[in-house]
């Protein structure tokens, strides 16, 4: 492999994330205002992973597609202030960039999301930004919101292996709940689901812990690295017959929402993960950062450093 340009090449979705919170969300119809509070800040799975991964401190470029309006300024914007290499975008004249709202109840909330330009993205796109950015690692995200992902992914894949690179993928929740596994995916090095996706992903219908633990054992048969995020209780993983748990204790630090909590967690175990951790630390750093990153509003406003991360980490029951 010749000399990596970035650590890390993130595909997937970029766009900005329009959050809304108030005492009571519901709508009522008739033309009736009511006062919420928004606020705008960059959003995508893709788009908050790379966020992370950068300020987790790892080189890290984006692959993605946006349009030439002003809601693509602004995520470039928004991109670039958190560090990340936008050299891989592609800018569409004349189509609209990908909206997401996020209607905000505690730990909770609703999603609607205007895809809008980011399902231009193909993996002839991916493939040529391996090709140009030499990355020790590839993370895919929201494979479900790209059609051309989930299809041809086993590109990707092949372009990234042949390359010498590692390959994670977070395939993030479905709108259309059909969460048809792509035949490629279990070539991944690292699944990265949360508990639903797991469960989804492997058809099952049950939501029991043995349920979830046996979905994530098949999601590994084929040797990849499986972490099964579990919301604000913690994580576990299962990586060549090995198991490590983490456990993550209440008022560890402040909430404020739980937006892209799951692509924190990403940002953390890619780090550990190219740093060589073994299993059971890997996941405390993914825990850690993924805990870190619900100190403010948004998906990347207190996104962890390392040295944060690191010794929240410590502190998790081990």
């Amino acid at each position: 492999m010749t000399e990596a340009r970035c650590d890390v090449l993130v595909v997937g979705d970029l766009n900005p994330d329009l959050l809304v919170s108030g005492d009571d969300l519901a709508p009522r119809w008739g033309q009736a205002e009511r006062d919420a509070e928004m606020r705008l800040v960059l959003g995508g799975s893709a788009g908050i992973a790379a966020a992370g991964m950068a300020r987790i401190g790892l080189a890290t470029a984006l692959c993605a597609t946006i349009g030439d309006d002003d809601f693509g300024v602004a995520a470039r914007r928004m991109l670039a202030e958190r560090g990340v290499r936008d050299d891989e975008l592609r800018v569409l004249p004349g189509r609209r960039t990908g909206l997401s709202v996020h209607l905000l109840a505690g730990d909770d909330r609703a999603i609607y999301t205007e895809r809008g330009a980011m399902v231009e993205l193909t993996a002839a796109d991916a493939v040529a930004a391996i090709e140009r950015q030499r990355p020790r690692h590839v993370h895919l995200a929201a494979i479900y919101l790209l059609p051309a992902l989930a299809r041809d992914g086993d590109a990707i894949v092949d372009a990234a292996h042949d390359a010498g690179a590692t390959v994670s993928v977070d395939t993030n929740f479905d709108p259309d709940e059909r969460f048809e596994r792509p035949r490629w995916l279990l070539r991944a090095d690292a699944l990265l689901p949360n508990e639903t996706e797991a469960l989804r992903l492997t058809g099952r219908s049950g939501g029991d812990a043995a349920e979830v633990e046996a979905a994530a054992a098949e999601l590994a048969a084929d040797g990849a690295l499986v972490a099964v995020k579990q919301g604000a209780r913690g994580a576990f993983a299962i990586s060549a017959g090995t198991r490590a748990e983490v456990t993550v204790p209440a008022g560890l630090t402040s909430f404020a929402d739980a937006v892209g909590a799951g692509d924190s967690f990403d940002a953390g175990m890619v780090r550990a993960l190219l740093d060589g951790r073994p299993l059971r630390e890997a996941l405390q750093l993914a825990c850690a950062a993924g805990t870190l990153s619900t100190r403010a509003a948004g998906g990347t406003a207190a996104q962890a450093t390392h040295d944060e991360a690191s010794r929240l980490a410590k502190e998790l029951p081990r």
